[in-house]
């Protein structure tokens, strides 16, 4: 199995509600959870009661049809608010994430890192040593991973921060932007994805869920081509369409009816119709 980890504040985390996109199921995509490997289901993350849609579902789906019949491990450490010196490699986030990730590598092969922070640094020209710190960062998590050359791949914040509610004091997110895209261009194997044209929840800091969807298939393009994309892709609103309409498998029908079950939304007569 591949696996993938997942770092960052909120925005990595996911906070773009659940009821608004189709959900992603498949039985070729796990996410650690108390040291196991689980079927995915959103949230991912659960640094919040709050957590929801990130852009890992979607990438780890179109990762998922470019490679049929392999398996997908998603490893879930951002924390919602953290600035980049709290993921400092002496800090308690980062010995968290390198320790998921070890473990998770005792099963699987880590191919990429993604990582999506920022809206805690747009502001008081913190963006002037950014480049620096993040620098320090990407180069200790490979150390400490073994993973010298592994793609390390970094999310622009979206062009909505600046404007309105919480988002407002993030008035240097496109300076941000800039040392995370000079950062990919000048180093190797790591890859800059674009946050233009995503759409913000009403907190005005928030990446929606449908922007979500379309920002994971951007870093699974990014990883895909090693490339940076700057861009919005062509076609992202059928693409995420086209991930989320497949059939679904009896393993993962089974799924969601135990979990619909569960959740009181479902009967007893379903779930043993599964089970015959």
């Amino acid at each position: 199995m591949k696996s993938v980890l997942l770092i960052g504040q909120s925005n990595m985390a996911g906070r773009g509600f659940l009821n608004e996109v189709t959900p992603i199921y498949n039985e070729n995509i796990f996410m650690l959870r108390n040291g196991r490997w689980q079927m995915m289901t959103e949230p991912i993350h659960f640094d919040r009661s709050v957590a929801g849609v990130g852009p890992a579902a979607s990438f780890a789906q179109a990762w998922c049809n470019a490679n049929k019949d392999e398996q997908i491990g998603l490893i879930p450490c951002a924390e919602g608010g953290s600035s980049i010196d709290e993921w400092n490699k002496e800090g308690a986030l980062f010995r968290h994430a390198v320790s998921e990730a070890k473990f998770a590598m005792e099963n699987s092969e880590l191919i990429a890192i993604l990582w999506h922070q920022g809206e805690s640094d747009g502001r008081s020209e913190k963006y002037k040593n950014y480049y620096q710190k993040l620098n320090v960062l990407v180069n200790s998590f490979r150390k400490e991973l073994g993973t010298l050359e592994i793609p390390f791949i970094v999310g622009g914040l979206g062009d909505y921060l600046g404007k309105s509610g919480f988002g407002k004091s993030c008035v240097e997110y496109d300076l941000i932007n800039k040392e995370l895209h000079e950062y990919a261009e000048n180093n190797k194997n790591c890859y800059f994805v674009t946050g233009e044209k995503l759409y913000s929840n009403p907190d005005g800091i928030h990446i929606n869920a449908e922007s979500q969807r379309r920002f994971g298939i951007r870093y699974f393009e990014a990883y895909q081509t090693k490339s940076n994309i700057i861009e919005p892709l062509d076609n992202e609103v059928n693409i995420v369409k086209e991930l989320c309409e497949r059939e679904y498998t009896i393993a993962e029908k089974r799924y969601i009816t135990l979990e619909q079950f569960t959740l009181g939304k479902g009967s007893m007569e379903e779930v043993m119709n599964f089970l015959k």
